[in-house]
């Protein structure tokens, strides 16, 4: 291992890590600030905040200082490298690049939608100069739309290039450029082009300051009044881990989450701006009967279940066939404790995955070879948009087969209802787009049906009994995407209405005491089932997921670039 000393504390460094200076003083608890810098992104050293003392130390203990400053962005972690932060020398650097930065930079900060999360804030309370030097002249903040969802005030700029190279290396699309030289350079895009990549949201998130802001997020909140959840994006098979921002019980943004194992820093513009349709005005939030779109006469959950409990018994023991259909929107746990209940009342229920919703081919970013745009040679992509629109089917897949001998698609579903008919059937849904034409014509052969959605639909017109279903940020759970990767959820909100997870309802079903809770399914489940056996080790939130080894083998595909 490599040892380097930051500010007079001695750190090891994990042998074959390639780390820089700013990096390696993060594992001693030093912040060293920068604006230019960010782990994602080539390497440019442009806006020197991060300057530091940096000197080398031989065999015999004796250090030896360079004479200047050097950016710690751009220098490497070496054994025997030594570094002070915190010099007279280094504070009066930092002090001097934060006055420049000032010098035109508008302090529109009670309008600005980055207060209180911008690097010129926090940096100038920390390092910079109690007093303005320079006169105070009138700053103005001209606004630009370069998007769909971007908008760029230019005199915030600070210059750190960040969504340029963002442009050029991760999207692979260079809309963005720096425009003129000098002091009157700016971010501008190249003419007739527009910031409508399906990353372009990802460059409001590096921004330092307040200068790329996200349009359907202006003006809306101040960030200190928001709570911040962790969970996971789940409009495709990628599941982008994600940050959920919520205040007063409405979420008003996702942001990505680092993920090495799913997304690394990113996500796409669909995930990010697309958890409108949870506020749907046409979304289902209480128990109803068939074709009742009225207020129902029966709404207490608990007769709900009692009556759902009784038809399913009666179907068992009359010999009548129940089918129980599991989308890939549901949770492990969901799927789980559904599978559990219905196996336990009907031992001989059929089980099967709901269709996998698939919009075209992946997507994958840089959309060029990056080598070809000027920041490196490589050809395996940086991020991918899957063409499978869902979260978790191979989870689900993974418990149906616990339960049965296979997962049975749609098809066998139609087939089989078409064929015997059924005493009962469970349809858990949770699509956000319209579904279900290809079942409901076959629902007329079961006796009773109970569709547990969000929205209303061709099922739900067939249905006995409809249930309001929780989205996936008003419950918690856990999710396999598409590298066989298990990564869990926080509840962010109170559901809607009266909306419940499969969860939840499940455990009603079963009759346990006490409060569902995720984290205690997903034990259970990681007991019970072979392949979830990995979750079973953990024992606090897991930040990066946790790879399931038989994912890919039990699905019959090859592992996802990622």
């Amino acid at each position: 291992m490599a040892t380097i000393v930051v500010n007079g504390q001695e750190i090891q460094i994990p042998d074959g890590a390639r780390m820089n200076l700013i990096e390696a003083a993060r594992l001693a608890g030093v912040e060293i600030p920068h604006y230019c810098y960010h782990p994602g992104l080539s390497v440019v050293a442009s806006c020197r905040m991060c300057l530091v003392e940096v000197g080398q130390r031989d065999a015999d203990g004796n250090v030896r200082m360079l004479p200047k400053l050097v950016p710690a962005c751009a220098t490497p972690a070496q054994d025997g490298t030594v570094v002070v932060t915190n010099s007279e020398k280094v504070r009066s650097a930092e002090a001097l690049v934060e006055e420049l930065l000032l010098l035109d930079h508008p302090v529109d900060c009670p309008i600005c939608d980055q207060a209180g999360e911008c690097y010129l804030q926090d940096y100038y309370y920390k390092y910079g100069r109690r007093e303005r030097r320079a006169p105070a002249e009138p700053f103005t903040s001209r606004r630009k739309d370069v998007g769909q969802f971007v908008t760029l005030f230019i005199d915030r700029c600070v210059m750190c290039s960040r969504c340029v190279r963002f442009t050029r290396e991760v999207s692979g699309t260079g809309e963005l450029a720096v425009v003129k030289r000098g002091n009157r350079a700016i971010i501008d895009v190249f003419p007739g082009q527009e910031l409508n990549n399906p990353l372009s949201g990802n460059t409001v998130d590096i921004c330092p300051v307040g200068a790329l802001c996200s349009k359907p997020f202006l003006y809306k909140q101040r960030v200190w009044f928001l709570r911040t959840h962790r969970s996971i994006c789940t409009l495709c098979a990628t599941g982008c881990a994600v940050l959920v921002d919520q205040n007063m019980n409405r979420v008003y943004r996702l942001r990505p989450r680092f993920n090495p194992n799913a997304n690394d820093w990113w996500m796409c513009d669909y995930g990010r701006f697309g958890f409108d349709f949870v506020y749907d005005p046409r979304r289902l939030l209480r128990p109803g009967t068939r074709g009742d779109d009225s207020e129902p006469s029966a709404t207490d959950w608990e007769v709900v279940l009692e009556s759902l409990a009784t038809r399913v018994r009666r179907a068992a023991q009359e010999g009548k066939p129940v089918g129980v259909l599991l989308s890939p929107f549901l949770s492990c746990e969901d799927a789980y404790l559904a599978c559990t209940w219905f196996r336990e009342v009907a031992p001989a229920a059929r089980f099967y995955l709901g269709p996998v919703p698939v919009e075209g081919e992946d997507e994958r970013f840089p959309k060029r070879p990056l080598g070809a745009i000027g920041g490196g040679t490589e050809s395996r992509p940086r991020f991918v948009i899957s063409g499978e629109k869902c979260p978790n089917a191979r989870g689900v897949r993974l418990v149906i087969e616990h339960f049965q001998e296979r997962a049975q698609e749609v098809a066998d579903f139609v087939a089989d209802l078409d064929r015997d008919g059924a005493g009962f059937v469970y349809i858990a849904g949770g699509y956000p787009q319209p579904w279900g034409d290809e079942l409901a014509g076959v629902l007329e052969k079961a006796d009773y049906v109970v569709v547990h959605d969000l929205f209303p639909g061709p099922l739900t017109e067939k249905a006995d009994l409809v249930l309001p279903m929780a989205v996936w940020f008003e419950r918690a759970g856990s999710y396999v995407n598409r590298n066989g990767v298990l990564q869990c959820t926080e509840r962010a909100v109170v559901p809607r209405g009266e909306a419940r997870s499969v969860g939840r309802v499940m455990w009603s079903l079963l009759g346990r005491s006490g409060l569902y809770r995720a984290e205690d399914v997903l034990q259970e489940l990681a007991l019970a089932v072979p392949a979830f056996a990995p979750a079973g080790a953990i024992s606090d939130y897991p930040e990066h997921g946790i790879p399931l080894q038989s994912v890919h083998v039990a699905a019959g595909e090859e592992p996802a670039e990622v």
